[in-house]
Order: structure tokens, then sequence, then C-alpha cells
């Protein structure tokens, strides 16, 4: 990487995932926080950063795409690439016109002081922008699963938890920003704690009773993460009555090849639980 230099322009943009647009908005703060201007364009911008993703075929080739449209737009810009796609196809990636440097996924929390060549403050939450309540909060990274059609697991490692404390600090940072809805996200949301000897339960306990956030939604947990006392922290309202259990398919014998841990009666035996327990409950779901 060329030398960067304090109170440059950083363009920031991510692809795919609640968890590539969380740690982009962390970024944001970090660069804020140290002088940068984060400015809306690639045209005005002295360095471009992009979180891309690989999780279809598709996701791989805009993330090209996007690489070529920003150095077709500023090509005198220093384009610094993360995410799925870079990890897992790195030399691809450097190879594109324009890209300056390729930061694997497991330093990517480190990318700004990566670039400013030294440790980064800690920036405060900017006020929400008007129409906006909703920030995503990465709670935890990677996947111990091994679901046979993703290569998510491969791209971003081992599960990883951030300390509860640190989640706690930023979520009561964002309600003094002005945020009104806090979205706990992750690649294997219902993994959080245990290599910290937590549970997921344990964390949005902690942030119902210790932050004032007005509402707290979960992203996507997998349905074998759920136990039956789970359903019990839908006793706080702030707590939204959303949950996204991802199904993938209808067919139990292609569940078994895709090395999902369930049925589709225990997924059905599942919601039917969680709409007892839930009233007004909302699910969504992923079929492939």
């Amino acid at each position: 990487m060329r030398e960067v230099s304090a109170g440059m322009r950083v363009y920031l943009y991510f692809l795919g995932c609640k968890l590539n647009r969380s740690e982009v908005e962390a970024w944001e703060r970090s660069f804020r926080a140290a002088g940068w201007e984060v400015v809306p364009s690639p045209q005005e911008a002295d360095v471009c950063v992009v979180n891309t993703c690989t999780v279809t075929q598709v996701a791989s080739r805009k993330s090209r795409q996007l690489i070529r449209r920003l150095h077709r737009a500023n090509p005198d810009a220093r384009i610094v690439v993360t995410g799925c796609y870079a990890q897992l196809e790195p030399h691809t990636v450097r190879s594109l016109a324009g890209v300056d440097l390729v930061v694997e996924n497991v330093r990517k929390d480190e990318l700004p002081a990566i670039l400013a060549g030294r440790p980064m403050p800690e920036g405060k939450p900017a006020p929400p922008s008007p129409g906006r309540t909703r920030a995503f909060v990465k709670v935890q990274d990677g996947c111990n699963n091994r679901c046979t059609y993703c290569v998510i697991r491969i791209a971003r490692g081992r599960e990883r938890s951030r300390p509860l404390e640190e989640v706690l600090r930023e979520v009561n940072a964002l309600v003094e920003a002005g945020y009104k809805e806090v979205v706990l996200t992750g690649v294997h949301l219902g993994g959080y704690g245990r290599d910290i000897g937590l549970t997921l339960g344990d964390l949005v306990e902690a942030v119902l009773t210790r932050t004032s956030v007005p509402r707290l939604r979960l992203s996507s947990i997998e349905p074998w993460d759920i136990a039956p006392s789970f359903f019990e922290l839908w006793e706080d309202p702030r707590l939204c009555r959303h949950l996204h259990l991802p199904l993938q398919s209808g067919c139990d014998a292609t569940l078994r090849r895709m090395g999902r841990r369930y049925t589709t009666s225990d997924y059905a035996a599942l919601v039917e639980e969680a709409r007892s327990r839930i009233p007004d409950l909302a699910v969504t779901t992923d079929v492939m």
C-alpha cells in the first residue's frame, strides 16, 4: 500500500450481507474520528474501500464489476479491497486495475488502522441521517458449521465472538447518537459466545437490561441454535417480534445433502412453538 496521510478522503462501499454493512459503518466511525473525510462518491475520494461478497457467482461477478467501475470513475484513487470474494480470490482481485491493497477477512476490523499506519481512535456514531433509525452491530464473525453448499465458513474462518462489554458500549453509543433500533448480526449469530463462555441469550438479555435501546432485532439464526428457553427473551417488548430462520429447502433428502441439522417437520414444529410463545411473531426464511 502506498503511503496514506491523515485527512484523506475515503469512499466506502459494500456488497452482500448485513454483516458487511455493519463493518463499513464501524470503519466510517473510525475514519471520521481520525479526521478523515468520508465522501459520498468515488470521484471525490483519495481512497476507495470495497467490502466484497462471494455468496454466489453473481455476487463474485458484481464485486469484480464494482472494482472496475470505481477505477474508471476515479483512476487516481487507491482501491482497497476486503471481504469474502477478496479472501477467496486474492490473486484475481490484485490483478484488477487500480487495486492497491487486499486485506484478509481476519484483519478487516483493523482496516482503518492498516490504511493509516497507526492505531485509530474509537469513533462515536454520527447521528442517523433523516429517515434512518436502524443500526447494525456486528457481534460475531466466522462459522464452525459445515453446510456443503456454503463457502462463507471458508472465507470467514472459525467462530469468533466480540466481548460482551464491547458490544454494550457500541449499543449505548448508538442510542446516545439517536438510533432507535439496533440489529445484532454475525455470520453465525446463534454461535455467539461459545468461544468465550456465553450464549446468544446472555448477550440479548444484557443488551435489554443494560442499555436503553428502544428496539432490538436479531438477524438470521439457524434453527438448531434455538432452545425453548430462548423464547422467554421476548417477554421484553423491546425485542422485535421477528425471527429469520433459514430453511434452505423443503426436501428432507436435499437438507441432508446440504448438511443441515433438521428435517422439514423439525422446522415446522419450531415455527409453531415460536408462534405459540411469541404473540404476533413474524417469521421470515431463505429457500434456495
